[in-house]
């Protein structure tokens, strides 16, 4: 076997490839991490941490707003943007200092080197530092995690506009009075409801009929029909026709059907999706496969090169933090174990985090359907979750989709406050083989938002129980009760 500088290199230091260093470095592999700028990648710097952080400043001075809704006294608030800002930054310098910084993964045994990587050969990297020097490593196994950057759209004359993308709008001094949002993403809908929330003018253009497209269209809608009544506008089935500057005003000329609009702010944020990071990497000197999509790799995230792996946003299978930590765990014990783990696509879970948030796990209603699935729907709306009844936040509906017979959990889509930690619970059960049944029969306490998700359960015992059953127990155990009401199938107990 040939002899090589190090076991295990991995390129890009984000989600996907803090984790599969950390993992290489416990198996006992020789590993190296290349970073072009800092640990952490997109998701602490531009991407999860400070949109969250963002949010949450937004909710609460929403909250204070509409403190009536408690019994208190609405406040009048003056935002200080700059504090808010200087906030944002400290929590994902916290997030930095706790979990990414390079000390970290030395301390494991990682070498760690800041600068930007390319293929010589199949198993030759260079690497380029800013001072304009070179280094040429050698690896057994290469991870490929260098993520992905914001899709800049082909508008006309959008190159003639101070635009904003994820990768500048947390290093923004200056509050925007009116914004205007290209895109009505996961991204685009975060941020449209947390500057209107910190008091900017809103405005989000889309092409696309909806909102949160790759969401149920149901559960998308109830958030479209809250953000609205939050005060933020959408222009959507809009095709966009132009972007002017107009002095400090920047102007999107848009059109729907034969309607023409012009839409006016003094920022304007592109969020129309992302696209992977592999133009220096120079794939075709290792003869790795690839598209505009992404690298190509199979459920292993192999490349077509036995001893490359692809992880995380540069794949273009998932763009999610927690897909890019999964991945990287089933490249690294794939490639240093020989183990032939593969990605759990089954039970992919993903979520916006609004307020109310929306939340998805397995398969989509219209897979269902075009998969020619048998399956039943069970809804429970949060308005009969006491937790969210006390807590003033009960705007949201539980919808699940799965097996009649069995209770088998197919797949699930939430829109409501705690979608996220609700969905988890439905992602241990579908994962183990937890039906309906026994998820109804666990014992959750009370008022507890968790305890939604067994009630919403509960509602494969409602609707499996029928009324001829109920006459049967009648005349068995001579009971002189009502029997209940069966002809509403939508009925909810």
């Amino acid at each position: 076997m040939p002899t090589y500088e190090y076991d295990s290199v991995v390129i890009g230091g984000g989600a996907a490839g803090l984790t599969a260093s950390g993992i290489s470095a416990n198996f006992g592999a020789k590993t190296m991490m290349i970073e072009a700028d800092k640990l952490g990648g997109d998701c602490t710097w531009t991407g999860c941490i400070p949109s969250k952080t963002l949010l949450k400043a937004g909710k609460v001075a929403r909250q204070l707003r509409n403190a009536g809704a408690y019994g208190l006294i609405d406040q009048e608030l003056e935002i200080n943007f700059r504090k808010v800002m200087q906030h944002v930054d400290k929590i994902r310098n916290e997030v930095y200092q706790d979990a990414d910084r390079p000390e970290i993964f030395e301390e494991m045994g990682i070498e760690v080197v800041h600068g930007k990587a390319s293929f010589i050969d199949e198993h030759t990297l260079q690497i380029h530092f800013k001072d304009g020097t070179n280094r040429k490593v050698t690896s057994r196994y290469f991870f490929i995690a260098t993520g992905a950057k914001p899709v800049i759209p082909p508008i006309p004359g959008l190159d003639t506009v101070d635009f904003l993308t994820n990768h500048d709008l947390f290093d923004l001094n200056e509050q925007p009075r009116d914004l205007l949002i290209i895109g009505a993403g996961p991204i685009g809908i975060e941020m449209a409801q947390a500057f209107n929330d910190l008091g900017s003018s809103v405005i989000v253009v889309d092409m696309a009929p909806g909102i949160l497209t790759n969401n149920d269209r149901e559960i998308a809608s109830i958030l479209h029909k809250e953000l609205e009544k939050q005060g933020i506008v959408f222009e959507l089935n809009a095709s966009i026709k132009e972007v002017r500057k107009a002095g400090d005003i920047i102007e999107v000329y848009a059109e729907r059907e034969d309607k023409k609009m012009v839409l006016k702010g003094d920022a304007l944020l592109i969020a129309t999706g992302r696209t992977p990071n592999i133009e220096s990497l120079n794939l075709d000197r290792a003869g790795i496969q690839f598209s505009k999509k992404g690298i190509t790799v199979n459920d292993s995230c192999r490349t077509n090169k036995s001893h490359i792996y692809a992880i995380g946003d540069v794949s273009g299978r998932y763009q999610l933090t927690h897909m890019s930590e999964h991945m990287a765990k089933v490249a690294v014990t794939r490639a240093l174990l020989k183990f032939p783990m593969k990605m759990d696509t089954k039970h992919v879970t993903w979520a916006t985090y609004t307020s109310p948030e929306i939340a998805h796990l397995g398969a989509k209603e219209s897979e269902l359907k075009s998969g020619n699935i048998n399956y039943e729907t069970y809804r429970f709306p949060y308005k009969k979750i006491d937790r969210a009844v006390s807590e003033g936040e009960d705007v949201g509906l539980i919808k699940i989709f799965a097996k009649k017979l069995t209770g088998k959990i197919l797949g699930v889509s939430i829109v409501g406050e705690h979608a996220g930690e609700l969905i988890s619970e439905y992602a241990v059960a579908m994962r183990n083989g937890v039906t309906l049944r026994k998820l109804a029969d666990t014992i959750h306490p009370y008022p507890s938002w968790g305890l939604g998700a067994r009630r919403a359960a509960d509602q494969w015992y409602i609707k499996n129980q029928s009324e001829s059953t109920v006459k049967w127990i009648k005349r068995i155990f001579r009971y002189r009760g009502e029997i209940p009401d069966y002809s509403d199938p939508d009925r909810v107990v």
